[in-house]
């Protein structure tokens, strides 16, 4: 594991979020190593006999990933190399290709520490989906749901890890109707590859429900739903003759070059090569 300390930024700070919370701090994985990680951090360190510093290193990391060892069962979700040759015979592509893209496009893992899958709830695109339910949100957007239900995008909401669960819930529960739990699960984004909920009928599923069903699964499961939108949305095509650029803008959007996507799947690329 990285050894980080106060002001680490990155996926080792999200995950140490999570355990941390697993354990009952209150702390968002926003992925930013600041003061309150660093209170949890130390609170942790003085109850388990370790040197109170606040920097997380291989001693602090043994104790943490040892009393929240996650379950088998999580741990048999994980993808492995076979899933991987798997995915790369039944749609055509090169290995080193499919190790780049997952490398680079997937999340790091695909799973919370709880065992449900990682998600990203857009209070914007419940706005979205209600409207196309018939539902108007102007008539209900109020003070007290302005963290998940909003007309434009917007990251100051973000909690991050099991945090979004909790958003995506208010947001299922403003209204019993059955719509709401419907556009709330179709205005995330799920899995180890931020598919978001709304293309689930477009992709093949019968429901969203069974999109989500299917992402609580397995990582393959959620690699499956990588390839049937890369497979829709023609961004195959592109990885087949490894054009990166295309492929980035295809998957990523027009934004891709300012994240250097295409440019760090080119590298990875050469990496697996080897």
């Amino acid at each position: 594991m990285r050894y980080i300390k106060l002001r680490s930024r990155g996926e080792f700070v999200s995950y140490l979020q999570e355990l941390l919370g697993k354990l009952g701090y209150d702390i968002p994985a926003t992925g930013y190593f600041g003061s309150m990680t660093d209170a949890a951090v130390r609170d942790f360190q003085k109850k388990n006999d370790l040197v109170v510093d606040g920097e997380v290193g291989i001693k602090t990391w043994t104790v943490l990933i040892g009393k929240t060892k996650p379950a088998q069962e999580l741990e048999s979700k994980f993808l492995g190399e076979q899933d991987l040759r798997d995915f790369a015979v039944e749609n055509n592509l090169e290995l080193a290709a499919v190790k780049a893209v997952n490398e680079v496009e997937s999340s790091g893992k695909g799973f919370l520490v709880d065992g449900r899958p990682k998600i990203l709830f857009e209070g914007h695109e419940f706005w979205k989906q209600l409207k196309l339910r018939g539902i108007n949100p102007s008539s209900i957007a109020n003070a007290s749901n302005a963290d998940v239900l909003y007309s434009s995008w917007t990251r100051s909401h973000y909690i991050g890890g099991a945090g979004e669960y909790s958003r995506l819930e208010k947001a299922a529960s403003l209204d019993p109707d059955p719509k709401f739990r419907e556009a709330a699960l179709s205005s995330a984004s799920w899995g180890s590859y931020q598919i978001m909920g709304y293309h689930a009928i477009k992709l093949g599923y019968g429901s969203v429900q069974e999109f989500v069903d299917e992402m609580y699964e397995h990582e393959r499961n959620q690699l499956q739903a990588f390839g049937r939108y890369i497979t829709v949305f023609g961004c195959i095509n592109h990885l087949r003759v490894k054009n990166w650029a295309k492929f980035a803008h295809c998957y990523n959007g027009p934004q891709y070059a300012k994240n250097k996507y295409d440019i760090k799947m080119a590298n990875a690329y050469l990496k697996y090569l080897t």
